[in-house]
């Protein structure tokens, strides 16, 4: 994912949770060899980066390595370092870790496996607002609105391309996730009514969205024609050396993505389909 922190911090490590004996992988098990313990799913997240992972456990990237450890009958363990400069080198490059449970497809700093969703950024308000059917960063009813956005990110050029700046309130990119937070601060200003709206990445807009009181709104921007690409399909990265171990991630992904994306809805999450349409426990139903 995009870093978030402004320097390097130590990494601590924790051991979650075995799974049942009777469940432990086998010495002969295909990609072995790769991993440094064949019997532990060793995967690295940041360890204050809600909802993507914490060192509690809570985040969906936890749950889901916790799922693939059970599905693997391997003991799972935790590497944690903020994802600032360096992320990939100190962790997966370092083998600390075997996985990295989220990353974007296109990053060429580590293999990646099969995507298993797809996200964008996404507009995020009080109810009420009148911006329930903006899908556009250029849409009029943007242009005179007090809107937050995080530096660096790629709707702050398609708000540049669209003269939205003058009004807009800048969060910073690089933060020390330790003691804050840019989409909190985000929040709590559109709460107070300094902002009117604002722009975060996806997975942040829908988790932070359900947590303020009343929760807020959370659109995708799925429309943006012109700028930098806004959407992304985010997979696991792994070594480029581990193909066995790539593969048998591929296959998990592959036979659990209902399970997945339920998980993923379950925190407020807006993935889509290819087609940009929202993937919800509703259409998750009508399907065979």
């Amino acid at each position: 994912m995009l870093p978030i922190l402004a320097g390097l911090l130590l990494c601590a490590s924790v051991v979650l949770r075995p799974a049942p004996a009777s469940a432990q992988a086998s010495d002969n098990e295909k990609g072995a060899l790769e991993l440094v313990d064949p019997d532990v799913f060793r995967a690295c997240g940041d360890p204050r980066n809600l909802p993507f992972s914490n060192d509690k456990g809570e985040g969906f990237e936890n749950k889901l390595a916790e799922l693939f450890a059970a599905k693997l009958g391997k003991k799972l363990s935790y590497t944690y370092f903020p994802q600032a400069t360096g992320f990939v080198r100190m962790t997966l490059g370092s083998y600390r870790c075997d996985i990295i449970m989220g990353f974007p497809q296109g990053d060429d700093q580590a293999q990646l496996t099969v995507p298993y969703y797809r996200t964008t950024y996404a507009l995020i308000f009080k109810p009420g607002s009148g911006l329930e059917d903006v899908t556009a960063i250029s849409d009029p009813k943007l242009r005179d609105k007090r809107i937050g956005i995080v530096a660096k990110t790629p709707p702050s050029t398609n708000m540049a391309i669209n003269g939205l700046l003058a009004h807009a309130k800048s969060y910073p990119l690089f933060i020390d996730t330790r003691s804050d937070s840019s989409a909190q601060a985000m929040i709590d200003d559109l709460a107070r009514g300094e902002i009117d709206c604002g722009i975060l990445w996806g997975p942040m807009a829908g988790y932070y969205a359900r947590q303020a009181n009343p929760p807020m709104t959370v659109v995708p921007l799925t429309k943006e024609t012109t700028g930098p690409q806004m959407t992304y399909r985010i997979g696991m990265a792994v070594r480029a050396a581990d193909q066995e171990w790539k593969r048998t991630l591929n296959r998990l992904i592959m036979e659990n993505q209902t399970e997945i994306n339920k998980l993923l809805i379950s925190y407020n999450i807006p993935i889509l389909d290819e087609a940009n349409m929202p993937i919800t426990s509703e259409t998750l139903a009508k399907r065979p």
